[in-house]
């Protein structure tokens, strides 16, 4: 069975005008494809690819993991960070693994890139499963700063660094990254209580190769938020386009996922469907590591 897998664990290098784009699928070709599509910008794949990516495709799909251009393994200079980039590179790992139509499967900023991915090319898109993903970015940004007013009260140095932050340009990348920072100060992105299969998820991970290719390239965010004009958005109408168009979306996210309002988790479950839509007890962001049985558990059968 090891040997059939390993048989089945294909790890190319798409070429894009003379820029080669990690990718690697794990599973059975003849299997529903799923196609995940990781945060950032200076983000990469290898948290899912080491811990998930293997565990969905023992559950009969496809799984293909990429690092978009310019950022972990697909290194490249002369990215310049866009939608269009991105979209590009996606048509051409659907030519790569011969897909005609696939699940996508996104996670935080990649929610922003599956959800226009989905709209501009519905034909490609089975579903659209959004994991603790980004869609209404200002309603994220306004949430984390009105959190962090609350708990730094009577820390006047912690205002006046709240004050500099919305004073920051709203489409920037510094006002981005510092909402973010001052987020994980208050541990916003943190397990509250990691479980032994979390915590040994987590340990294999960083003892592992994946681990040691968990390359951020800073440039990123600074290239993106220079080239590309729609860096703050609200995917809402568009979520609802696309529902309205036939494709079924599917969102899960933590409970304990500190940069979501409670008001953006109903508003997801709206657009959703009831029965799409799930939150996790004890999960934060990165719920694929923090309650990873749950996470396939309930995508697994919403995907097949």
């Amino acid at each position: 069975m090891k040997f059939f897998l390993s048989f089945l664990s294909i790890l190319i290098f798409v070429s894009f005008n003379a820029q080669k784009i990690y990718t690697k699928a794990y599973g059975n070709p003849k299997d529903h494809p799923i196609i995940f599509i990781h945060g950032g910008p200076s983000g990469n794949a290898t948290l899912f690819e080491g811990t998930t990516a293997q565990k969905l495709a023992d559950k009969g799909f496809y799984v293909i993991v990429y690092d978009r251009r310019g950022e972990g393994r697909s290194k490249d200079e002369n990215a310049t960070m866009t939608f269009e980039e991105s979209f590009a590179d996606l048509n051409q790992i659907y030519t790569a693994y011969g897909i005609k139509k696939a699940n996508i499967l996104a996670h935080s900023f990649g929610g922003i890139i599956g959800t226009l991915f989905t709209r501009q090319f519905p034909d490609k898109v089975s579903s659209l499963t959004l994991a603790g993903a980004l869609f209404s970015q200002q309603e994220t940004y306004d949430h984390i700063l009105k959190q962090a007013k609350e708990k730094f009260k009577n820390d006047s140095l912690k205002l006046k660094e709240i004050g500099e932050i919305e004073n920051l340009s709203k489409n920037s990348a510094a006002y981005r990254k510092r909402c973010y920072e001052i987020a994980s100060q208050m541990n916003f992105f943190t397990m509250p209580t990691p479980t032994s299969e979390s915590q040994q998820l987590r340990k294999e991970y960083e003892a592992g190769a994946f681990y040691a290719t968990n390359f951020r390239n800073p440039e990123s965010p600074l290239k993106f938020y220079k080239n590309e004009p729609r860096n703050n958005l609200d995917n809402t109408p568009v979520l609802k386009e696309i529902k309205k168009s036939g494709i079924p979306i599917f969102a899960v996210y933590g409970k304990d996922d500190g940069i979501f309002s409670v008001k953006q988790l109903k508003d997801m479950e709206n657009m959703a469907g009831k029965n799409h839509f799930k939150i996790i007890d004890n999960c934060s962001h990165y719920l694929f590591v923090d309650q990873q049985a749950e996470f396939v558990k309930f995508i697994t059968p919403l995907l097949k």
